[in-house]
């Protein structure tokens, strides 16, 4: 049996509770896993169904603390457990949130393809659904502070502050 770069077995995986494969490793803010025994920030919790202003208001408190890889898996929650006709929204939401922990992380591809990807699939569920400000979000000024933080990560080739840079949901 093969062994990782930490020394352990390739099969002895992180479980939880239900025997589920989940990587236990320590955190930093940005989400990015630290050697086993480093001190991280507090996990989110996953798979929490919370109502859609709950959710809006806890990524809100997480993009504005820097922790966008945080405010993923809210959206993340939101767009597995919400209605399927609003999957689309969420998902768009957790790209956004995505490309700007990218971006903060300094992947500059990266960060700016998912922030123009999560622009667009805003902007599309919107015109399908003739709907511009759900749950008082601004997916017009999600898709245009998207965009411009795209070009502003390419323009400077470098990493950008989280909690500096972090949308406004509701404008």
């Amino acid at each position: 049996m093969g062994s990782t770069s930490s020394g352990q077995q390739a099969d002895a995986r992180d479980r939880d509770d239900e025997g589920r494969a989940r990587n236990a490793r320590p955190r930093d803010g940005l989400g990015r896993p630290l050697p086993y025994g480093a001190d991280g920030v507090e996990r989110q919790p996953e798979g929490v169904v919370r109502t859609p202003e709950r959710s809006v208001a806890e990524a809100q408190e997480l993009l504005d603390a820097g922790k966008p890889f945080h405010a993923h898996e809210v959206f993340e929650d939101a767009w597995k457990s919400g209605p399927e006709e609003e999957r689309a929204l969420w998902r768009g939401l957790a790209q956004l949130a995505v490309g700007l922990t990218h971006a903060a992380r300094g992947n500059v591809t990266g960060g700016a393809r998912l922030l123009r990807r999560g622009a667009g699939a805003v902007e599309e569920w919107a015109s399908d659904t003739g709907t511009q400000r759900p749950y008082g979000m601004d997916l017009a000024g999600l898709a245009g502070w998207a965009r411009e933080l795209a070009e502003d990560v390419e323009r400077s080739g470098g990493a950008v502050d989280a909690g500096l840079r972090a949308p406004h949901l509701r404008q």
